[in-house]
């Protein structure tokens, strides 16, 4: 009996045999702006007002327009001849060949006007990274079926980041001609969107102003117009676009975000969202947008309120604690950085189908736990880290047990994990052997640390943090030659580390030593890196070795303020005791034992300067 399967049949079979390899780049980005098509735009925009008590209705309905798709395609008889012919294309794609499979798709689709025929031609050529035969099939495959949005949006995007960008021209201008009144602007940002991947641009510009013509004077296309005018460099005329665009909707969140973007001054654009929230209260991008613009001025503060505010209207919004647990970190609230990434990790774990990464909130909540001494709730949240994290975030986190390991006591085991990591970078390599020269210096044998360290630095000579941590190490046991020549070369391998230029200021103003060299050293340090307490530290006792104690106070009380550290509240004390002040001295003295009772510059200051707590 003569075969009468249909090609209905005959696509599973091709749906079976089907690999379905990666794409390469190229391809992957004509995909992606297939999937950005006005098309999928319309698809897009339906689905944000979905319920998800819709996910029955919405089966059904593409249950229905795969029945109707079926039905209008043709049933082409799957003869012997034909099937050979597929089966061989398929075995033979299978062992690395796609030419030959290719062809053979391609004529068949052609001689049986079958459609997914060609769409199959188009699934091996994207494998083999053929971006020419890709569009041909492609080209075939609409040609074979016009009513199929899947393969115009696929056409249209292999188009337009190909040399043929005129042939989408026609179906952008149909598009937006169909399109109901409600849905243009979607389509207008899409196709926008589209063009701005074009590789000539100058064409692509064109285009958009062709297209988008008929409905110029529109909101959406003031839009559009800023959009691509930023996309090309020319900011006048994105600030042109973004204000009328404003000026058409004066309420509109889009607008005022559009021409935040343009505008790209933050001392501009803070005060222009502050103005809009306190009409519009409820616009939770604007918020948002003037929150990141309040961080990025250093007003912590206030870019903490924007996003408590935030928080409050979702209170299980994973960004926004995260954000907070930043920005109360950045300002030395680690109660309230705890709490914030403790419940950013709860809501990740709740979702298992959000694909954010946990490991940074983790390893800072290990970090407070830590400086409170809780070592096995330290060692607790270490132990929630992802095995699939990123291999540097991982290797932090068992570099971090390890030291927590020998905090404990238990430097034997620290020092077997650290030996258990085998990381093939060199760089990863000198974190380990830092790791374990910590490990000996913190159990008290420090001789056997600078050996070590010794070792590592002649293994890694090109390594600046390593240099660095040996330098130190080096004024440890009193070895300030070995310090100063390993810091100088952390400057010469890393000119913009501030860290090597300050440890070497702070050291010769503690030795009360080049107090002029010292302070070009941590001027240098402040000017990379303004913001930070230890430099501002570093300044301050060099102002109190040169005798200006006016200069130092203000520095240590600045760095004091930021950062509540020991060694900080020391410096302090001594520019206040000879200043008079014992008292004050006194009880940033008594801070300082009651955070770190064992801290060495405390113990020295007071024997030096014949006081006790």
């Amino acid at each position: 009996m003569k075969n009468a399967f249909a090609i209905v049949t005959l696509s599973s079979l091709l749906a079976a045999c089907a690999v379905a390899p990666k794409p390469p780049a190229s391809v992957a980005d004509a995909a992606q702006a297939a999937s950005d098509t006005p098309l999928a735009a319309e698809a897009a925009a339906e689905d944000e007002d979905e319920q998800p008590g819709e996910d029955a209705g919405e089966e059904a309905q593409q249950a229905k327009a795969h029945a109707e798709e079926e039905a209008r395609l043709p049933k082409v008889a799957l003869t012997s001849s034909l099937l050979n012919q597929l089966l061989k294309a398929e075995f033979a794609f299978r062992k690395g060949d796609w030419q030959g499979p290719y062809l053979t798709m391609l004529s068949l689709a052609q001689q049986t006007r079958d459609p997914r025929l060609a769409r199959r031609a188009a699934e091996m050529a994207v494998a083999a990274r053929q971006g020419d035969d890709t569009l041909a099939a492609v080209r075939l495959w609409r040609e074979l079926d016009p009513q199929s949005d899947e393969a115009t949006q696929y056409f249209v995007g292999l188009v337009v980041t190909s040399d043929n960008i005129a042939d989408a021209e026609p179906i952008f201008a149909e598009r937006l001609r169909l399109s109901a009144p409600d849905k243009r602007g979607v389509l207008l940002f899409q196709i926008q969107q589209m063009l701005g991947r074009a590789k000539d641009k100058e064409a692509a510009a064109a285009m958009l102003e062709r297209v988008i013509a008929p409905y110029d004077g529109s909101f959406e296309v003031h839009i559009v117009r800023a959009q691509a005018a930023l996309g090309r460099g020319d900011k006048e005329a994105a600030q042109r676009a973004a204000h009328a665009a404003l000026v058409a909707k004066p309420d509109s969140e889009i607008a005022v975000l559009m021409l935040a973007q343009v505008l790209d001054d933050d001392a501009k654009v803070a005060p222009m969202l502050e103005g809009f929230l306190q009409t519009h209260p409820d616009a939770r991008e604007v918020r948002a947008a003037h929150a990141r613009v309040l961080v990025n001025q250093k007003r912590y503060p206030q870019a903490r309120a924007q996003f408590e505010a935030l928080l409050k209207a979702r209170p299980e919004d994973a960004g926004n604690l995260y954000a907070l647990g930043v920005l109360a970190t950045q300002m030395n609230d680690m109660a309230a950085a705890e709490s914030y990434f403790t419940r950013f990790v709860a809501v990740l774990g709740r979702d298992p189908e959000d694909e954010r990464d946990p490991t940074r909130a983790l390893l800072i909540l290990a970090q407070i736990a830590e400086e409170r001494d809780d070592y096995p709730a330290a060692q607790a949240w270490l132990e929630k880290v992802p095995a699939g994290t990123e291999p540097q975030l991982l290797l932090s986190a068992q570099l971090r047990r390890a030291q927590l390991l020998g905090k404990q006591g238990d430097l034997a085991g620290g020092r077997k994990l650290l030996a258990g990591l085998k990381p093939t970078e060199a760089a990863q390599q000198a974190q380990v052997a830092v790791a374990e020269v910590q490990l000996l210096r913190d159990a008290g044998r420090v001789l056997e640390a600078y050996s070590l360290m010794e070792s590592a630095a002649r293994r890694f000579p090109k390594n600046p943090d390593l240099l660095y941590d040996f330098a130190l190490l080096a004024e440890k046991i009193g070895r300030v030659d070995v310090m100063e020549k390993a810091l100088r070369e952390v400057m010469t391998l890393a000119p913009d580390n501030h860290h090597a230029y300050n440890a070497l200021g702070y050291s010769l103003a503690e030795r009360n030593v080049r107090l002029e060299e010292a302070l070009a050293l941590v001027t240098r340090a402040l000017e990379m890196a303004p913001g930070d307490p230890f430099i501002m530290d570093s300044m301050g006792w060099v102002q109190y070795r040169l005798g200006k104690l006016d200069e130092a106070e203000k520095y240590l009380r600045d760095a004091y303020a930021l950062r509540r550290d020991p060694e900080i509240a020391v410096h302090l004390g001594e520019v206040l005791f000879q200043k008079g002040q014992q008292a004050a001295a006194q009880e940033l003295w008594r801070e300082a034992r009651a955070k770190d009772p064992q801290n060495d510059t405390l113990r020295s200051t007071l024997a030096r300067l014949r006081q006790s707590l």
